[in-house]
């Protein structure tokens, strides 16, 4: 007999997180990061504000924060609680005309006196529907209505507190509704021990093992059974609150009509009672406005309420404005039932980012105990900022890849790919290391005897060693970060420029000794870290002239490398140090200020440095004096946008690499 191929079939995977979801991205991550630290963010306010950002292909905690509001907008919009008083009615209207009918076909004198009863009935619907409870029926049509009504309160009043058991009762039994009434008696009785604290475990396991059909949740202790019998009592009990006092006062009454007798309503209160002192922590007396034309019946209401509360809560758990908050308070289950599979997955992202972060020692805490970037995260950043740079330089053309110096050259202690025309010798480990891996993924090769045979070479394997020509530099870069730096959005491009600078000296030329000197009123050197996190603060002063004794005492202490003076600033020079340490500070420039500022040039110069200005803005005084500086120790000045700031200083180094 032939055998038919099986046949698959394909569906969205829905067994937890995708396995084939990308990883996520820690380096736009920390370049997002750094950018808000570079702008004066504390770093544990810029994890904080990705987070909430989320990232291109993510949603952010605020995004999923506005899913949530939107669907609970829509939740009220949508609905409104008339359903059940809808349905009752129309049943009493339904058994009222039927009965006056069969009447009107009766010649007896009981049914005039019936027709008169239910013309006399009251307008409100309870009202009616209790002066009718001794009400002789004729026709079993108006009979059967009736028993509905009766009927439907008691499932709509039970569907309110266990959740589903408004369809079980459909067609109910007077049996099916003694058991209802005997588990509420049990229940209560149960609740009423636990609160007074006399219940054992073998009182729950006896309830459980008589009772535990109606209870799907399996809960494992009667702390389980009341948490969940509680959340579901308090919506019912705020969506009682959203009724309106003629509502309210109509529920009341009918609930005595519930399946013919008030034992149920009475059993039900009890219930609540009992619920409301074991949990008092829950929502007794909120409430809602409805405002939709889609009706709700009680029970369906009350699963609204829950739905809302949840939606309330995740709205708290996403802002994430709590004390002590963090992602893993975030309910994966509830976000996922509430906004849908792709919430709970972006927001499951967002969490593995924050904890990826941590762990990959990307923040640390200082001697205070706040958190800042590591020197792993700043060499990321680094390395990030220079990559864009890079990628400027190249679009600018006109630039020689440095790392094409020829055999000549020092090596690097770096290795890449082969490309033609490469001079440089080969690296012989990688090389033969990146054939034998690249042949162990494929069968041995064998020889004629089918014995394995050597390695065998192939283009795609050969790595040649990176070289350069070099010579040691002493690099001192000058930044200004008076106020004026801040004012006009020239903090973090200044800061990116540092970063790049210190990224490729650290990494590609590790000869040279960089100094970054940050210059104000004051002048100090930085280290990486500092710079990165350096904040904007309101000082006036401008003192060039401090920040260029620091760079002279750079050269002399790397007096057999070549100086390279390179300095970033929007203004005048407005302060200068005396001699006592005491920077003094004048505006408009003084003639001392710019003569030792001068003098500070001409020191430099007489050391042998190559000094680059580059000027931001373009003030006209400014750039009359930076242009008779560099003319007088021939230098060079140079005037970049804001973004290309960082290309400008990079490729101005490289310029003096190649020149020396």
């Amino acid at each position: 007999m032939a055998r038919h191929p099986r046949l698959a079939r394909y569906s969205s995977y829905a067994g937890g997180p995708d396995p084939l979801a990308p990883p996520v991205d820690l380096r736009e991550a920390l370049d997002a990061i750094g950018r808000d630290v570079m702008e004066g963010v504390s770093p544990r306010r810029a994890l904080q504000e990705y987070l909430r950002r989320g990232s291109a292909d993510r949603r952010g905690l605020d995004r999923l924060a506005q899913a949530a509001h939107r669907r609970r907008r829509e939740l009220l919009q949508r609905n409104n609680l008339g359903k059940t008083f809808e349905d009752i009615r129309k049943l009493l209207d339904d058994a009222v005309l039927a009965e006056r009918k069969e009447l009107a076909r009766a010649l007896d004198d009981d049914a005039r006196f019936q027709e008169m009863r239910l013309e006399d009935l009251p307008a409100s619907t309870a009202q009616a529907v209790c002066e009718l409870s001794d009400f002789q029926w004729r026709s079993p049509e108006a009979r059967e209505n009736y028993e509905k009504i009766k009927d439907l309160l008691g499932r709509e009043l039970l569907d309110q507190q266990f959740a589903g058991i408004k369809q079980a009762l459909e067609n109910a039994t007077d049996e099916d509704r003694q058991r209802v009434q005997d588990m509420l008696d049990d229940l209560n009785e149960l609740l009423d021990k636990h609160n007074r604290g006399e219940d054992t475990p073998q009182d729950f396991s006896d309830f459980m093992a008589e009772h535990g059909e109606f209870f799907p949740e399996n809960p494992k202790n009667v702390d389980e059974l009341i948490d969940s019998l509680a959340q579901r009592a308090a919506a019912a009990q705020r969506l009682r609150n959203s009724l309106t006092d003629e509502q309210r006062a109509e529920l009341d009454q009918l609930a005595q009509s519930a399946f013919g007798t008030p034992g149920l309503a009475q059993a039900l209160d009890r219930l609540s009672g009992a619920l409301q002192q074991a949990r008092p922590g829950e929502d007794w007396y909120g409430g809602e406005d409805f405002e939709g034309r889609q009706g709700m019946g009680l029970g369906d209401g009350t699963g609204v309420m829950q739905d809302l509360a949840e939606l309330d809560a995740l709205a708290d758990q996403l802002s994430q404005q709590h004390a002590g908050a963090s992602m893993d308070d975030i309910d994966l289950d509830t976000l996922a039932r509430q906004l849908g599979d792709d919430a709970a997955v972006d927001a499951r992202a967002l969490k593995e980012l924050e904890r990826a972060l941590r762990d990959a020692g990307y923040f640390e805490r200082d001697l205070d105990g706040a958190l800042r970037l590591s020197p792993k995260a700043i060499r990321q950043l680094g390395q990030s900022i220079l990559r864009d740079v890079a990628g400027q330089i190249s679009a600018r053309g006109g630039e020689r890849a440095t790392n094409h110096a020829g055999v000549t050259g020092e090596p690097t202690g770096a290795s890449r790919e082969w490309q033609f025309g490469d001079t440089q010798p080969w690296d012989t480990t990688r090389t033969v290391s990146n054939a034998v891996l690249r042949e162990a993924s494929h069968a041995a090769p064998s020889d004629a005897d089918g014995r394995p045979g050597g390695v065998r070479l192939d283009a795609r394997d050969i790595e040649v060693i990176e070289t350069e020509a070099r010579s040691r530099a002493a690099v001192a870069l000058l930044v200004d970060t008076s106020f004026s730096m801040v004012m006009e959005g020239r903090w973090v491009p200044m800061k990116r420029t540092g970063l790049a600078l210190h990224q490729l000296i650290s990494t590609r030329f590790r000869g040279d000794d960089l100094a970054l000197i940050g210059f104000g009123r004051h002048a100090r050197r930085l280290t990486v870290g500092e710079l990165t996190g350096l904040d904007g603060v309101y000082e006036q002063g401008t003192n060039l002239h401090h920040g260029l004794l620091l760079a002279a005492d750079h050269f002399r202490r790397h007096s057999s490398a070549q100086p390279v003076l390179l300095v970033v600033t929007d203004g005048e020079p407005t302060a200068h140090l005396e001699r006592d340490g005491e920077a003094y500070f004048g505006y408009p420039p003084q003639p001392r200020t710019l003569a030792l500022t001068v003098r500070g040039f001409d020191q430099a110069a007489a050391l042998g440095a190559q000094t680059t200005i580059f000027q931001l803005g373009d003030e006209p005084t400014l750039t009359r004096f930076l242009d008779s500086v560099v003319r007088r120790v021939g230098g060079r000045l140079v005037s970049p946008d804001l973004d290309g700031l960082g290309a400008a200083v990079v490729s101005d180094y490289l310029r003096s690499r190649r020149r020396r």
